[in-house]
């Protein structure tokens, strides 16, 4: 709120109800399932079920990179050292505050900590989710494949399974199928809610029969991620401009220099790039961005659904017996139920967690002379790098764990592309050079391209490779 004296603010706290039609449209106020009125949920907002389990998440992070690994710091005085981003979605951002919440609770936050920069996009800007309402080429994409499911499984004996189960609840009689009214997909959102909340919420027991829900699965992950698997484009739409970001702070990251992120986070405005390097990155996004990664990469192969309170962890290694300012970061869907526990060590003693962070040497001091905008790799592709900058990738890796299980690219497994020994640690230079291949130059330009072009490609592109 403002305040007669511009150089503070005030607070306003207040409480929401919720509004709806009663009989003869006169209003009255939603209620609980025990008629409560009050902290009653809007559709897709995060429950009280889903602040818990993202809370219990940020504790995790807490145990793995604070108490066991020793990366971050136990306490902090501000949080320019973390690049927190969320989704416009309210649930996202509130997800990422609980997380955050949970790794540096109150008690470990200094006196005078200020408000950490949060970073959100407008929604037509946003590349946190696939974003088919702003990308006219990816809503070709996205319905085209969509269709090409429908047209697949509609009349198939599975169908026919699921309509004996459920049909009897559809609007009007009508059938199920995955272009139905509600779609195939939106049934499954609300089977997963109701199983997440306990009795008081569940639908008649036919919704949740083990084979019905293992055939909606199937199909809503064909429905939703195919397209990632299949087609460079869709990669480069639906989800190369986020994996972009993400390798280019990567890469700033092992050049020690502002293109790791701390520019967009800092608390001085005066000179952003002399402020410390980032050492986490935390982005509350949601399903459809977790299953888009891991398929663009190749390693969403067998994989069901992503649950609730899902999450992916891209760390940067570097080699070397000394630990380094790097980092990880981690993000988390925006969803209501907890995964498992974090794993317990690092896998090589002479390797250290990491992302988004400067490279230091033992003694503190920046290794390296930070390079000029001109000089920086950043996003620029790995087939122009010259010599000297592929030297600056040697020795990092990176990894990707899914719900603290280690995922392996399939590009990465050649020789010489992975630590010796272990396939999921692909070299940064490996990754990068995977990634430019779906990194759109241009994603707002891009999204207008081809709108009069096939929505599928001549021949299956494999993703990963």
């Amino acid at each position: 709120m403002a305040n007669p004296d511009p150089s503070r603010w005030d607070t306003l706290e207040w409480k929401r109800r919720l509004e709806t039609f009663g009989q003869d449209d006169r209003p009255i106020l939603a209620s609980g399932p025990q008629g409560q009125l009050d902290a009653i949920c809007n559709l897709g907002e995060l429950t009280d079920k889903g602040r818990e389990t993202t809370l219990a998440f940020g504790k995790r992070l807490r145990h793995l990179y604070v108490d066991q690994l020793g990366f971050m710091p136990r306490d902090i005085q501000n949080a320019d050292m973390i690049y927190l981003r969320a989704t416009p979605i309210p649930r996202a951002l509130e997800s990422m505050q609980q997380t955050f919440w949970g790794m540096y609770p109150s008690s470990s936050r200094g006196v005078n900590f200020p408000p950490p920069t949060m970073l959100i996009r407008n929604p037509a800007d946003e590349t946190l989710y696939p974003n088919d309402g702003n990308c006219r080429r990816f809503n070709q994409l996205s319905r085209a494949f969509a269709q090409r499911t429908a047209d697949r499984w509609n009349h198939t004996k599975e169908m026919d399974y699921l309509n004996t189960l459920i049909s009897k609840w559809m609007p009007g009689g009508s059938r199920v199928a995955v272009d139905s009214h509600p779609r195939l997909s939106g049934i499954m959102d609300t089977i997963n809610s109701t199983l997440a909340h306990g009795p008081a919420t569940r639908l008649p027991k036919e919704f949740y029969d083990q084979k019905g829900r293992e055939i909606i699965d199937r199909i809503g992950v064909e429905e939703w991620f195919s397209g990632y698997k299949e087609s460079g484009e869709y990669r480069a739409l639906g989800i190369g401009a986020l994996l972009g970001d993400i390798v280019s702070r990567m890469v700033g990251s092992a050049e020690g220099n502002r293109f790791d992120g701390r520019i967009e986070v800092s608390s001085s405005d005066d000179n952003p790039s002399a402020d410390t390097g980032i050492k986490f990155g935390l982005s509350g996004c949601h399903d459809i961005t977790l299953a888009a990664v891991l398929a663009s990469l190749g390693a969403f192969e067998g994989e069901r659904w992503p649950p609730y309170t899902s999450h992916i962890a891209l760390e940067l290694f570097r080699r070397g017996d000394e630990p380094s300012s790097l980092p990880s970061l981690s993000a988390t869907s925006s969803a209501t139920s907890s995964g498992r526990p974090a794993t317990s060590e690092p896998p090589q003693k002479t390797l250290w967690s990491s992302l988004f962070g400067r490279v230091f040497r033992g003694d503190g001091e920046k290794q390296s002379t930070e390079p000029g905008p001109a000089e920086a790799i950043a996003r620029k592709p790995t087939s122009e790098l010259k010599d000297e900058e592929k030297d600056r990738l040697k020795e990092h890796f990176v990894r990707i764990r899914y719900n603290d299980r280690p995922m392996v690219v399939e590009g990465c497994k050649a020789t010489g592309k992975h630590l010796e020994g272990d396939e999921s640690f692909c070299t940064l230079a490996a990754f990068k050079e995977i990634v430019d291949k779906f990194t759109p130059k241009n994603w707002k330009e891009a999204c207008a391209w081809n709108l009069d072009k096939p929505a599928f490609p001549e021949r299956v592109e494999p993703a990963g490779i």
